[in-house]
């Protein structure tokens, strides 16, 4: 956190993550990769250092993240860096839209004071932002964080979510996923937009 990143060094490091959570940090509709594109950097910092340590388990991940692999601290600091700054998509893997008031219920009761009202996250005490991410890794982590399988989930979230069933889950999921993150941190581009260039 102390070392200054350097954004043209972090977008080459980033190179090895754009393999799994695409090019522009959009991770995948389906959840299989989240949408890294926008997080706090203290966020990715911390995520990496933990997978790095072991103490978030992530086999497909793990690899990349050591440092034979990424580089050591300051490579660290630099792509974290260039990942804050990458523009979110919105076109996010969504659930079926049937349960949302009580989503929002228990979002507004329980999830505000970390992730803030609108899923922004705190820079601060790395709580991540939560808007915009894939309904399908959201209700992963929820199910991995109750179930301890997520080794490295914060304590007093462990506590809220203990008692939650997989109906809270799937509308807690569902409704952070239609979370818009600040139009400057949006980006203008969709899918279709990506497809297109790439051809």
């Amino acid at each position: 956190m102390l070392l200054p990143p350097d954004y043209e060094r972090g977008r080459k490091v980033y190179e090895i993550c754009a393999v799994c959570h695409m090019p522009e940090g959009w991770g995948t509709p389906n959840g299989a990769y989240p949408q890294i594109a926008g997080q706090h950097r203290s966020v990715v910092i911390k995520q990496l250092a933990d997978i790095r340590a072991r103490n978030r388990d992530n086999p497909s991940m793990y690899p990349f993240a050591i440092p034979e692999e990424i580089g050591g601290a300051q490579s660290i600091s630099d792509v974290s860096h260039y990942i804050e700054t990458l523009r979110m998509t919105t076109a996010t893997g969504k659930g079926d839209a049937t349960d949302l008031q009580h989503g929002q219920n228990l979002y507004q009761q329980h999830c505000t004071k970390c992730h803030g009202n609108q899923g922004e996250g705190n820079f601060a005490e790395a709580y991540p932002s939560i808007h915009g991410q894939h309904y399908n890794y959201l209700l992963r982590q929820l199910n991995w964080i109750q179930n301890g399988k997520r080794r490295n989930g914060n304590q007093e979230m462990v506590k809220i979510i203990n008692e939650f069933s997989m109906r809270d889950f799937k509308a807690l999921a569902d409704y952070a996923s239609r979370l818009l993150p600040i139009e400057k941190k949006r980006s203008p581009y969709t899918w279709e937009d990506r497809n297109k260039m790439k051809k």
